[in-house]
């Protein structure tokens, strides 16, 4: 004799639920970017340029934060679902990182390769950053989960990079900020805090 079992609708409605949330935040995040273009297109930027490199660069640095912020949430709530966000997040750091770039080496420099080269051997706020952008790029590209399968405990492991690629934006904020301070610090405080809280897990595992 068989039994039927019921589905719980709950359940049912869960991955529904989770992907009106998943299409939220993937609009939420393109906000910035809408903001950045009407300003520019409206003429309320002084200087677009230097807009667009500044609200693109705070923005990936932002999601950075953001995205390590996702494991000290699932172990303070209890939460599992932020962690299937954390890709995108992350992503999204890396999207708004290359419209950093591109801004810096196409609107800025012009693709002047010479005057760029000679920036990143004198400028050590612009030496950080190319070294962040590089090391978050194979993160990007291994973000799948293809790569995951691919690259296996390796996966964990590269990923890693994350941590010196968030302390390399913070520096580079900091040293291209040269009067007020106020953002760079409240950024490396979020990172100290962020960095420190896997630290004090790591310490109190058996």
């Amino acid at each position: 004799m068989t039994t039927l079992r019921m589905k719980n609708p709950a359940a049912s409605r869960q991955p529904t639920r989770f992907n009106w949330l998943k299409i939220a935040v993937f609009l939420l995040a393109l906000l910035p970017l809408a903001r950045a273009a009407w300003i520019v297109l409206s003429g309320m930027a002084v200087n677009p340029v230097e807009f667009i490199t500044r609200s693109t660069g705070t923005w990936t640095l932002s999601f950075l934060l953001i995205t390590l912020a996702i494991s000290p949430l699932r172990q303070l709530s209890g939460w599992s679902w932020p962690l299937r966000l954390r890709r995108m997040l992350g992503l999204y750091a890396f999207f708004y990182g290359s419209l950093h770039l591109t801004t810096y080496m196409w609107l800025d420099q012009f693709f002047d390769w010479g005057g760029m080269l000679h920036d990143i051997a004198k400028r050590p706020f612009i030496t950080v950053g190319f070294a962040a952008m590089l090391l978050m790029t194979p993160l990007a590209i291994t973000s799948t989960q293809g790569w995951m399968r691919r690259l296996k405990r390796n996966w964990g492991r590269l990923h890693r990079l994350v941590y010196p690629v968030a302390m390399l934006g913070v520096l580079h904020y900091w040293w291209l900020v040269k009067k007020d301070l106020t953002q760079p610090l409240l950024y490396g405080t979020a990172l100290v805090f962020l960095l420190g809280w896997r630290l004090y897990r790591r310490w109190r595992q058996p």
